[in-house]
């Protein structure tokens, strides 16, 4: 290929234009033999980053950046007018349903014509571009669906190509299920890792098929490339922007520096530098980058000079095109491409360049999005049990918030503080605005009992099987009784709350509030609730003395063990040190040496390479530890033992061991990160066994499939080491585990994070970051978040929790899919004060589904939804991949007669996964690839059969998500939740 750039200068065409009008020859197709170099016009706007997304899409606060959406999208739609042959893609849906609404019937049926007609094409479609290491599956799977449903309702398309062009790092979930499952043909993005391109360049693998999931086989996928330059923007010197600096196409010899002969020829010689490192003649030129075509009309004035002279000169050809028609150009190629297997984690743009800090940046922003993406799911539910409320309130606020927050500048950690801020409070005005139907949703439990009152509590469970849990609730009285909903007193436990916890909520509340608590809580009453599928249950707590007070072991050193634990599970603490020692299970015979420890990475401030919102660049590591002795304070009760540990004077944590569970919550609090030393610090967890685990440890894809990691590897390329924390992370949504032949151990998150296995028995978590140096990548701040309250301005202090369990070799999946299911889907409660009357509930207990029914222990409905039009979406996962478990990686059913008996299924339809389509027409449609060294052309692995209209049984195969449309009868039996 290198010979075209020495016979494309001896072949160039001189050009001489005279100053007159000049009609462009834009029409330009493929030309069979040639080098095809399709302009793709585009434009990336951040769904917040460096402006909130309403500043960007006004244009205000250019202090920071000169950026107006609005702009974009009023100057594109008279450019396209201007030639029919130009070509404009547009994404994110939060944007143009912004410019949507404004505009008039007139200008509406305009665009319509321009999206019927392909000059204007909408792709990924989704609310924003959301990201791929931080955000969960369903998160992605429900901001992707909002989008689509826009695109449907005001323009009757499906967008078939995926456009992730942003992200930082790529996860195998976002090739097989938000890629082919939605009915993408392809998806392309920039940033792969730097030694993974060269490699790739030098053999022209950009463009591959990738096979996201080992369960889905060939059905998942995907036709996928990667940009030669590791960015979506021109090539160098091809910006047209009115302010750019890129030299414009001048071609009136009647004035001066007239240069048509000087840009075909640049033109081609970036042609053949790009044809060189891509296979076939066929390569894509992304014209535009972030914010670009506020004036659109410099740039198509420039591209139909490009297209109009590069056309005459002949050597390479130019055309107009998009992402769906370079991908149909690939096809029709018929050809073999290389495979892809895993993902593209971690992402490195240079030496010492690892992104991977943002695994865990701005942790209670990862938190609070997790937390309100739970309770989103809960609400739907919800929503449906009770009917849609045509007038509103309804969830739709909720959903277009935590739609925004998928964005990869928004969970990912990576955007300004002030943007950061205007995400929160958009999530706590969706929080605010979704009523749980009619009941009184308030923290009601810190009201004084003793005065004749009563709290009912209503315990929902979102989960479709019954499920037996320890709630735990603040309260203000010690004599306090639980009975359940026939009145028969039931176990309860309490425990005070401790000075850390009651200082830290004073100074939080006056932070965000103005105003210290009204009332403050002194005790954890704790009970345990059971409640069926998809219902609730209803207890009642009053005053008298039934609660079992937890007695407390006083903090004292001496050379025996302390056993925490009255269950299975025993965790044994040195009396020596009070450091952790030892992981018992009684029931399993698992009995292992297990160690706990909290460190800290000093974040490096190297000029070349600092450590920051997005990179991950560790200067040394430290114990944390204020003394060589941790000060232990054991509390038991008849629920669960709880052990309190303080490791430093900013590193807090709780360990709770229940009675009738077989796994450890630890509950750490950490902060505010001291920097007295002048040193931004990234604070870990370790765990410590013996298990010998050979440089190979599992970490989850978005919450869903599990990816087998290897220290200081990669499959694809001879990894370069430069980084061997940094480089040895990946993001976890889920979990983590580890390994031999007889152990397992596994760590279950709350939120997203970073962690790995940095040496053989070790897995690490990273809790929090406070760095004070930026990293050079766009944001221009460090992450050093900051809370001011009471005169008085600290570092960010975050509460989380992390689950960890032992397990004999092959059983640790069953709790790492079913208790990590409870962590995303929490216990809701809702709370209502009553007087000392007994009340009689209309609905003390309530199961949706068949009350002799429950979904089986693989599945879970992650989707249960009323649209506008009254029909019901409804989404159902196997939770299991292909050989994970000997049990439950099986082919599940699920009868929809006994998950809706009391509405009649009229008709349904299976859906692609975001639901803008039926799914038998997205199979039809979607393309299918050759693959190098396999007969992979064809699509054949396991799925559930065809849904029977009157049996109504949806079977589910591995790792299977499937999603319907449903019409039932409209009479609804209500329940009343007072």
């Amino acid at each position: 290929m290198a010979a075209f750039g020495v016979l494309a200068m001896v072949l160039s065409v001189c050009f001489v234009v005279e100053g007159k009008y000049i009609v462009y020859n834009t029409s330009a197709g493929v030309v069979p033999g040639k080098i095809n170099v399709h302009l793709v016009p585009h434009t990336h706007d951040d769904v917040g980053w460096l402006k909130t997304v309403d500043q960007y899409y006004v244009g205000s606060n250019n202090s920071i950046q000169g950026a107006c959406v609005q702009n974009v999208l009023d100057s594109l739609i008279p450019a396209l007018l201007a030639d029919k042959n130009r070509k404009f893609i547009y994404v994110e849906q939060a944007f143009f349903q912004r410019w949507w609404r404004q505009q008039s019937d007139e200008m509406k049926e305009t665009v319509k014509m321009l999206v019927s007609s392909g000059q204007l094409e909408f792709i990924n479609g989704g609310m924003c571009m959301h990201d791929e290491a931080a955000a969960h599956y369903i998160d992605m799977i429900d901001q992707t669906t909002l989008g689509h449903w826009y695109i449907k309702r005001d323009f009757n398309v499906t967008p078939r190509i995926g456009w992730q062009i942003d992200p930082f790092g790529h996860s195998a979930v976002q090739a097989y299920l938000l890629g082919a499952e939605v009915g993408f043909d392809a998806l392309y993005f920039a940033r792969i890792d730097y030694q993974d391109r060269a490699k790739r360049s030098a053999e022209k693998k950009l463009e591959v098929i990738w096979q996201g999931s080992k369960s889905h086989g060939s059905s998942s996928q995907i036709f996928t490339g990667a940009f030669y330059a590791g960015n979506y923007e021109p090539p160098t010197d091809f910006y047209y922007e009115v302010n750019d600096d890129s030299p414009i196409v001048q071609d009136d010899i009647e004035l001066f520096d007239y240069n048509v002969q000087e840009r075909v020829d640049a033109f081609v010689a970036a042609a053949y530098f790009q044809a060189n490192v891509t296979g076939t003649n066929h390569i894509m030129w992304t014209m535009g980058t972030d914010f670009k075509y506020q004036y659109a009309h410099t740039w198509f004035r420039n591209m139909d000079k490009l297209i109009h002279y590069v056309n005459q000169d002949g050597r390479v050809s130019a055309l107009y095109s998009s992402p769906s028609i370079y991908t149909d150009v690939k096809h029709a190629l018929d050809e073999s491409w290389p495979p892809k297997l895993d993902d593209y984690f971690p992402y490195a743009d240079r030496i010492d360049g690892y992104w991977t800090g943002y695994f865990t940046s701005r942790p209670t922003s990862k938190g609070f999005i997790r937390e309100l993406s739970g309770y989103y799911l809960a609400a739907r539910q919800l929503e449906f049990f009770r009917g849609r409320n045509k007038s509103g309130p309804t969830t739709d606020s909720l959903a277009d918030a935590l739609a925004i927050v998928q964005h990869h500048d928004a969970v990912s950690g990576t955007a300004k503080q002030h943007v950061a801020d205007d995400y929160a409070k958009r999530l706590s005005i969706g929080y605010e605005e979704c009523p749980l139907l009619n009941i009184s949703y308030c923290p009601a439990t810190e009201v004084d009992l003793s005065v004749g009152k009563k709290i009912v509590v209503l315990v929902y469970n979102p989960l479709g099987w019954k499920r037996t849990s320890v709630v735990r609730i603040p309260v203000i009285n010690k004599n306090l009784s639980v009975s359940d909903s026939t009145g028969k007193l039931i176990l309860s436990q309490l425990l005070p709350i401790v000075n850390a916890s009651l200082s830290m909520r004073k100074f939080y509340a006056s932070a965000y509030t103005g105003e210290s608590p009204s009332s403050v809580a002194k005790y954890w009453l704790a009970f345990t609730a059971v409640v069926p599928p998809l219902g609730f249950s209803t207890y009642v707590i009053s005053s008298g003395q039934s609660s079992v007070s937890t007695k407390f072991v006083p903090n004292s050193f001496d050379t025996g063990g302390i056993e925490v634990g009255q269950g299975n599970l025993k965790l044994i603490y040195s009396g020596n040190d009070g450091k952790l020692m030892k992981y018992i299970n009684g029931r399993n015979s698992v009995n292992v040496s297990l160690e706990q420890s909290y460190s800290y990475y000093v974040g490096s401030t190297d000029e070349l390479q600092a450590s920051g919102a997005y990179i991950f660049r560790p200067n040394g590591t430290h114990t944390i530890q204020s003394e060589e002795k941790i000060p232990l304070t054991v509390f038991r009760g008849p629920l669960y033992d709880e052990v309190h540990q303080r490791f430093s004077s900013w590193v807090y944590q709780t360990t709770r061991v229940y009675k009738e569970k077989e796994h450890a919550e630890v509950e750490f609090t950490v902060g505010p990160i001291s920097i007295d030393d002048g040193n931004g610090k990234e604070i870990v967890t370790k765990l410590k066994t013996m298990i010998g685990n050979n440089k190979t440890f599992y970490t989850d894809s978005n919450g869903r499939d599990f990816l087998e990691r290897i220290r200081d590897y990669r499959a694809d390329w001879d990894l370069q080491v430069n980084q061997p924390i940094a480089g040895n992370y990946y993001p976890i949504n889920l979990g983590i585990y580890i390994k031999d032949e007889s152990t397992e151990m596994s760590v279950l998150v709350d939120r997203s994070v970073g962690g790995s296995s940095i040496i053989d028995g070790e897995v690490e978590i990273m809790l929090h970051r406070r760095l004070l140096h930026d990293d050079g990548r766009g944001v221009d701040e460090a992450l050093n978040e900051t809370v001011c309250a009471l005169d008085t301005c600290t570092g960010l202090t975050v509460q989380g929790k992390y689950y960890l369990r032992l397990d004999q070799l092959g059983e640790g999946s069953k709790w790492r899919r079913s208790f990590g299911q409870e962590i995303y889907s929490p216990f809701l409660l809702a709370f209502s004060e009553q007087d000392d009357k007994w009340t009689n509930f209309p609905t003390p207990t309530f199961s949706a589904m068949d009350p002799s029914y429950s979904l089986p222990d693989n599945v879970a409905i992650i989707t249960l939804q009323e649209l506008q039009d009254s029909a019901v979406l409804l989404r159902l996962a196997h939770l299991y991949e292909v050989g994970e478990d000997k049990d439950l990686s099986s082919l599940a059913t699920v009868e929809l007669k006994r998950v809706f008996p009391h509405r009649k299924i009229n008709k349904i339809k299976e859906m692609s996964l975001s639901a803008n389509q039926e799914r038998a027409e997205m199979e039809r449609k979607r393309l299918s690839w050759k693959v190098e060294g396999s007969d992979t052309g064809h699509r054949s692995d396991s799925r559930g059969a065809l849904v029977d209209p009157v049996k109504l049984v949806v079977e589910l195969a591995p790792m299977e998500v499937r999603t319907f449309i449903l019409d039932l009868d409209s009479d609804i039996v209500q329940y009343s939740t007072r």
